[in-house]
């Protein structure tokens, strides 16, 4: 399979990641072959027993419990596990910031033990490229000529290169998207360009491609003229609905400056007119974050002040029900503040019950879980900023063993 590694040679074996306040796998399995000793479940328990056992670990701890022994690393790298291991207990979301404005590195964090793990990312040249995620598959896409893409799971190292899309190859805009079938391990990927027409800055010539994982082939579902709109790159796909932000060009007086567009991905009607589905955004925005969360749209932005409406003053959380957005949540002041100076752009994504927001001035993490209305800080990051302009951004994902970017189960199987 193209792209294949083991992943226990790759995934957290090295020890120097886990060093001073944030833990060291060497420190847990030297823990770990002390139990062993004592409990002798070497000794006490069947392979099948035991797998059970190791199915209810978080993805870090299985990953610490295949350096134990021999026989504990071939359970948790078979294909049985790993497949039996997608109907365990849900892992939450971690999430990866990179600590470098030109080289793909950085750090993940995982919300469960509150540690910072130093992970490499396969297929990506630098941090600057488009990334989307969903069901513990992650995309790529280079920013320069946005050709070159890549599917992987960021655990196993496992990826797969994509056929170049169709499409102009220098967009001014791009927006990236995929969305993973949890039970068959099939995905789409979406992709809406924006170009300016020459000569004219208010109409913008707009594409949508979309790729299959299963007929493994691209194709250019709509292209459309906008005026006075733009799409940006901002898209997220829910429920097999794609959802994208638009911003306006200065042709005419919007109410607000950012809107949400809507394409059926299961029709792929190649005649309607999008800006029959515009949705206007509940208020008006420095920026806008789309996600899926189980399924329902959610939209992380930037609130901006009456009279500035370009600079922020808060930060707001909505869900779309039906074609109204409803407020679930505001960021509190104290933690606004926690952030110290705070762009009006920002990077926010989430999946599940999570939500990361981070600031591109500081290596600060805050995480609000939607169902228990709850905001919280990561431990902090180890990365010092080295200079005044230094960025940070950075994504978030499932940690999942089982999910192979080759088109479906029976590829993985």
């Amino acid at each position: 399979m193209e792209g294949e590694t083991s992943w226990v040679n790759h995934c957290f074996d090295d020890r120097k990641s886990y060093t001073g306040d944030f833990g060291s796998f060497s420190e847990v399995r030297e823990e770990v072959n002390k139990e062993v000793a004592t409990v002798s479940v070497d000794s006490i328990l069947p392979n099948d027993l035991l797998e059970r056992i190791l199915a209810y670990l978080p993805i870090a701890s299985m990953l610490r419990a295949g350096l134990v022994c021999k026989r504990w690393h071939e359970i948790v790298s078979s294909k049985r596990f790993l497949w039996n291991n997608s109907h365990a207990l849900s892992q939450k979301s971690w999430y990866f910031m990179f600590t470098s404005s030109d080289d793909p590195v950085g750090y993940a964090y995982d919300p469960i033990f509150r540690k910072w793990y130093s992970i490499e990312l396969p297929c990506i040249n630098t941090s600057n490229w488009f990334v989307t995620s969903s069901s513990g598959l992650v995309c790529f896409m280079d920013s320069d000529s946005r050709s070159e893409l890549y599917v992987c799971n960021p655990i196993t190292k496992w990826f797969k290169r994509l056929e170049e899309p169709p499409g102009s190859k220098f967009s001014d805009y791009s927006a990236l998207a995929i969305s993973v079938d949890r039970m068959t391990h099939h995905y789409t990927i979406s992709i809406v360009k924006s170009k300016q027409v020459p000569g004219n800055f208010f109409q913008w010539d707009l594409s949508i491609h979309i790729y299959d994982s299963e007929t493994m082939v691209w194709v250019t579902a709509l292209t459309e003229a906008m005026t006075g709109w733009r799409a940006g790159d901002e898209s997220v796909i829910c429920d097999g609905v794609l959802y994208f932000l638009i911003y306006s060009t200065g042709g005419g007086i919007p109410e607000n400056r950012h809107g949400l567009i809507m394409y059926n991905l299961s029709s792929r009607s190649s005649h309607c007119l999008l800006i029959r589905s515009f949705i206007p955004v509940p208020c008006p925005l420095t920026c806008g974050r789309l996600m899926n969360l189980k399924g329902k749209l959610v939209m992380v932005g930037g609130i901006g002040k009456h009279d500035r409406p370009d600079i922020i003053k808060g930060i707001g959380i909505w869900v779309l029900n039906g074609k109204e957005w409803q407020e679930v949540a505001r960021m509190p002041h104290k933690f606004f503040q926690g952030f110290g100076e705070f762009d009006d752009v920002f990077a926010s994504s989430g999946t599940d019950d999570l939500i990361y927001i981070q600031s591109y001035g500081a290596p600060h993490l805050l995480g609000f879980d939607i169902n228990l209305k709850q905001w919280k800080w990561s431990q902090k990051c180890p990365v010092v900023k080295r200079f005044p302009l230094q960025l940070f951004t950075g994504f978030c994902f499932e940690p999942r063993l089982e999910i192979a970017p080759f088109g479906g189960i029976d590829k993985f199987a």
